[in-house]
C-alpha cells in the first residue's frame, strides 16, 4: 500500500496576489523515531515503517522487549530487497533506556509512539524537553460497545465475545465496556456467559484453540488483580475470574454483569480477557456514559436504525466508530484517538501527514 504512495506525494503550485510563483514542497521530515508494543509486533512494525519510509525518511524503530525478533528478522528482508544501509534501523531495548534515549535524542526529527498512556506522557516530555519533535501517539482505550434494543442478540453476543477476547484481550480498542438496552439485558447477559464458557483455552500451536496465554506475569497478575476488584466492589461474575490450569500465564475467559461505571473494572484498561457488562434505558444516557471516560480510541454499536448508527457514530469522542461490526482494519482506513488515546492517525493518507513537513 505504502509502496504505491511513494510517487505520489507531491506540494502545489499557488496563486498569489503580485508577481509572484509561489509553490509547496512537500519534503521528508528526517529521522523519525518509532517505539512500538508488545502486542501486535509485526503488524505495528508495518503501520509505523510504511508511511515513514514512503516520504523518504530513515527510521529508528525501538521494539517492546517481550516481542524483539520480528523486526529483526523483518529489517533483514528490507536489506535483502536491497534498501540503503541505515535507512531502516531496529534497536531492541527497554523504555527507561533505550525508549528514552530515542525519545531524547536530539537529531531524531519526529516521534511515534504506540503503548499505554502513562508510557505515551513520558514520551512526549521528553520529546519536548530536547529538539521539540512532533509526537504523534497512540494510546490506551476503554472501548465502549452498545447493543441497542433492536439488535439481533445471538449476533451481539458473538460480535461483542470476538471484539473483547480477541488475542487475549491484548487489545488497545478491546471492547472492554459493553453497554446492553435494558430490554435485552437479561437475554444477553446469559448467551454472553455461555459463549465464554464455550471459548476454548490452551497451548496455542494447537488446532482449536480460541485462547493463549497472556504476555507475561506482569500482565497475569495485573488481570487477575482488576478481576478480584470486581468481585470486591460488588460487580456479579458470570463466568471465569481466576487462573486456566496450573501453569503459564493462562486466564480463564471472564464475564462480569451488573457493572457499575465508578468501578476500577470498568474505568481501568485491563489488556486482558475480561468483559464488563452495562444497562442502559436511552441514547442519551448511553452518550453520555460511553464518553466519561479519558479514553477514546474506537467504539461499536450494534443497531439496525440507521438513525441511531448515525446519532451515536457523531456523539461518541473516538477515534474509530464500528458499526454492526468490529475490528476491521485495512491499509487505507485511518487509525487513531481522541482525548488520552493519542493524537495523530496511523495508516491510510492521513498518516502521511506525520511524515512530511
Amino acid at each position: 500500500y505504502y509502496a504505491g504512495w511513494a510517487d505520489k506525494i507531491h506540494g502545489l503550485t499557488v496563486p498569489a496576489d503580485g508577481p509572484y510563483h509561489v509553490q509547496t514542497l512537500h519534503e521528508p521530515i528526517g529521522v523519525a523515531g518509532q517505539i512500538i508494543p508488545w502486542n501486535f509486533p509485526m503488524l505495528m512494525f508495518s503501520w509505523k515503517i510504511g508511511p515513514a519510509l514512503a516520504c523518504g525518511n530513515t527510521v529508528v524503530i525501538k521494539t517492546a522487549e517481550q516481542t524483539p525478533l520480528s523486526a529483526v528478522y523483518a529489517a533483514k528482508l528490507f536489506h535483502e530487497a536491497g534498501l540503503p544501509d541505515g535507512v531502516p534501523n531496529v534497536v531492541s531495548g527497554f523504555g527507561p533506556t533505550a525508549g528514552a534515549g530515542l525519545a531524547s535524542h536530539m537529531d531524531v526529527d519526529k516521534l511515534a509512539f504506540t503503548g499505554s498512556t502513562d508510557t505515551g506522557k513520558i514520551v512526549l516530555e521528553l520529546a519536548s524537553k530536547s529538539n521539540l519533535k512532533p509526537v504523534t501517539l497512540e494510546l490506551g482505550g476503554k472501548s465502549p460497545f452498545i447493543v441497542c434494543e433492536d439488535a439481533d442478540v445471538d449476533q451481539a453476543v458473538e460480535l461483542s465475545h470476538s471484539a473483547v477476547f480477541f488475542n487475549q484481550g491484548q487489545c488497545c480498542c478491546a471492547d472492554s465496556r459493553t453497554f446492553v438496552h435494558e430490554r435485552v439485558y437479561n437475554e444477553f447477559v446469559e448467551k454472553a456467559k455461555a459463549r465464554a464458557i464455550q471459548r476454548t483455552v490452551g497451548d496455542p500451536f494447537r488446532e482449536g484453540i480460541e485462547q493463549g496465554p497472556q504476555v507475561d506475569s506482569d500482565q497475569f497478575e495485573k488481570i487477575l488483580r482488576i478481576i478480584r476488584s470486581g468481585v470486591e466492589s460488588g460487580a456479579n461474575l458470570k463466568a471465569g475470574g481466576d487462573r486456566f490450569g496450573t501453569t503459564g500465564y493462562y486466564i480463564q475467559p471472564t464475564v462480569f454483569s451488573d457493572v457499575q461505571d465508578d468501578m476500577l473494572v470498568a474505568k481501568e484498561e485491563i489488556f486482558g480477557p475480561v468483559q464488563s457488562i452495562f444497562k442502559f434505558k436511552d441514547l442519551d444516557e448511553v452518550i453520555q456514559r460511553s464518553n466519561s471516560t479519558r479514553y477514546g480510541l474506537a467504539a461499536g454499536i450494534f443497531t439496525h436504525n440507521l438513525d441511531t448508527a448515525n446519532t451515536l457514530s457523531r456523539a461518541l469522542k473516538v477515534g474509530t466508530v464500528w458499526i454492526n461490526c468490529y475490528d476491521v482494519f485495512d491499509a487505507a482506513i485511518p487509525f487513531g484517538g481522541s482525548k488520552m488515546s493519542g493524537n495523530g492517525r496511523e495508516k491510510g493518507i492521513y498518516s502521511l501527514r506525520n511524515y512530511l513537513q
